[in-house]
């Protein structure tokens, strides 16, 4: 039941969809896999909220290089665990809920111990190695997943219900060609980050319609949203032929 504190602070959430939409906010544990240019909007605006448990998860340090778009970090947080810079300002945003900070490089041998226990796994990673892992643990935990993706002005987002949509491999059975470099300009991510939190969000409230099935496409230049349909894939390595 949310207190005075939680009405005051929930107030223009709870007029939207009720008290008991907000608690489950308040219950759900949300796991994010990256804490830089997607992962800090995701994370600020999910603990805003206010999400019972974020959980961050990043391996990376804070370079100069990551100011222009990873809006949690700053000059000062330089040479710092992304997790910790990220998750103080969490914490100063909304001290009522709990952030876990865990500094590790997902991979295929710690990916289901990092995800273990979350209602819901953001992936704000920033190579499809990692996206196929995450993809592969939400789909044997039959846990939801909200992928996004960025590169340069444009950006994409899908929501995977395990079991009942396709999944990340459905969606691209190829791996893309990767970049040492991936351009990017910071609202980009920002954009892909919020629509990744906002679909968090109606998830966990059921609120809306889901982006699953379906893959937004955001094109910066010329400031226009596609959205295309897609569909499990009988084939598909991951989900395919029965595998979830």
């Amino acid at each position: 039941m949310l207190t005075d504190r939680g009405l005051d602070r929930y107030q223009r959430q709870v007029a939207l969809f009720g008290e008991e939409a907000q608690e489950r906010l308040g219950c759900a544990r949300v796991v994010i896999v990256g804490a830089g240019g997607l992962g800090c909007p995701v994370a600020l605006y999910l603990a805003a909220a206010g999400i019972g448990e974020v959980r961050l998860v990043d391996g990376d340090v804070v370079d100069r290089t990551n100011l222009n778009r990873q809006v949690l970090h700053a000059d000062r947080d330089v040479g710092r665990a992304k997790v910790e810079s990220a998750a103080e300002k969490i914490r100063a945003q909304n001290p009522e809920i709990r952030v876990v900070a865990t500094r590790a490089t997902l991979d295929e041998g710690n990916a289901a111990g990092l995800a273990g226990g979350a209602d819901l796994i953001v992936d704000a990673t920033d190579n499809f190695a990692a996206r196929y892992i995450l993809n592969r643990v939400a789909l044997h935990a039959g846990v939801p997943l909200v992928h996004g993706a960025v590169r340069g002005f444009d950006g994409q987002a899908t929501t995977i219900i395990p079991g009942k949509t396709a999944c990340l491999e459905c969606i691209f059975p190829v791996t893309p060609p990767g970049e040492d470099l991936i351009p990017v300009v910071g609202t980009t991510p920002g954009i892909i980050g919020l629509v990744q939190a906002n679909e968090a969000i109606k998830y966990i409230t059921g609120t809306g319609d889901l982006l699953t099935d379906r893959l937004l496409v955001w094109d910066g230049r010329a400031a226009t949203t596609a959205i295309l349909p897609v569909e499990r894939q009988d084939d598909c390595s991951a989900c395919g032929n029965g595998r979830c």
